[in-house]
């Protein structure tokens, strides 16, 4: 393997599969895997909180302490095989090209075929769909491709990168281990499941700084600093403290209204997306995930020098 920097080709494997491969099927899909595990636990406890306390804490530490053993025990035997190995970790855990392709197609059904789009829509969001309008589910798919870019793709990146420097098993743990604490809030964390509190509270925290980051890196995509100024308006208005900002920047970037019924209204002055403001803000999803490959890569390069 040509003599590069390991987090330079552990980015590289893990952008190329993304690419040409999309998703890996679910039996051998790592996020499946961990799904599974947080639907196994959530069941009546006697003690919710508590339970779902000790939960949020133990189960990410155990999966990213898996991947932690896996790579480390591998890296005696072959470097270049555990760069490949969590190269292809690293794809699961980010995969955008997923999320690119689940939006845009919602986007197109949204005017051919509303009712498919509705029940597409699953794929993204988890709000009630049946009563969606064309515009609304449109504004649902770039306001679910925002978060996710946020949530899914720049945090578990993010991660990696701050502590692959030290050690690259450490780095594919850091991932996997933002990743788990992702789906334990999306599984979990609502206001009618007790045991999730922690698990959201703790996502929260969590995605902090990886949604004010990919807020500037959607603005930067769009060209202007505008949309990321303009977001602070509307940054506190959905109940997570995170997902207005990269939400309120995509509205900002379009000149759109971005709407959830009876939860909150970014852009309130602005119409609902059309389909082409819609598919605009897919791609500028995809530069913006482009834009954070390249600023790994150079980042990358520049330890390796």
């Amino acid at each position: 393997m040509i003599d590069l920097a390991p987090i330079v080709l552990v980015l590289i494997i893990a952008a190329t599969l993304d690419w040409i491969w999309a998703e890996p099927p679910e039996a051998i899909h790592p996020i499946a895997w961990i799904g599974s595990v947080i639907a196994y636990l959530d069941r009546d406890w006697q003690r919710p909180l508590l339970v779902g306390g000790i939960l949020s804490i133990i189960t990410p530490l155990v999966t990213s302490g898996v991947v932690w053993a896996l790579l480390t025990g591998l890296s005696t035997v072959s470097r270049n095989l555990t760069i490949v190995l969590c190269g292809g970790l690293l794809f699961t855990m980010i995969s955008l090209r997923r999320l690119i392709d689940s939006a845009n197609r919602i986007i197109v059904k949204s005017d051919t075929n509303t009712e498919q789009a509705r029940e597409q829509l699953i794929t993204l969001v988890g709000r009630e769909k049946s009563s969606l309008s064309p515009a609304e589910i449109r504004s649902a798919a770039v306001e679910s491709a925002a978060e996710n870019y946020a949530d899914g793709f720049i945090a578990p990146l993010l991660a990696f990168m701050i502590i692959a420097p030290v050690s690259l098993s450490l780095g594919g743990a850091a991932a996997v281990w933002v990743k788990t604490i992702n789906t334990m809030d999306s599984m979990l964390g609502y206001q009618h499941k007790e045991l999730g509190t922690a698990a959201a509270r703790l996502d929260d925290l969590t995605m902090w700084l990886p949604a004010r980051l990919s807020a500037g890196l959607l603005s930067v995509s769009a060209g202007t600093p505008d949309p990321v100024l303009t977001a602070r308006r509307w940054a506190q208005h959905p109940d997570s403290p995170n997902a207005g900002w990269p939400m309120g920047t995509i509205a900002g970037a379009l000149h759109v209204q971005l709407s959830k019924p009876d939860a909150y209204t970014l852009n309130p002055t602005a119409s609902l997306p059309t389909t082409e403001q819609a598919q605009k803000g897919i791609q500028l999803v995809q530069r913006a995930g482009i834009l954070a490959y390249a600023i790994g890569i150079i980042y990358g390069v520049i330890l390796w020098m």
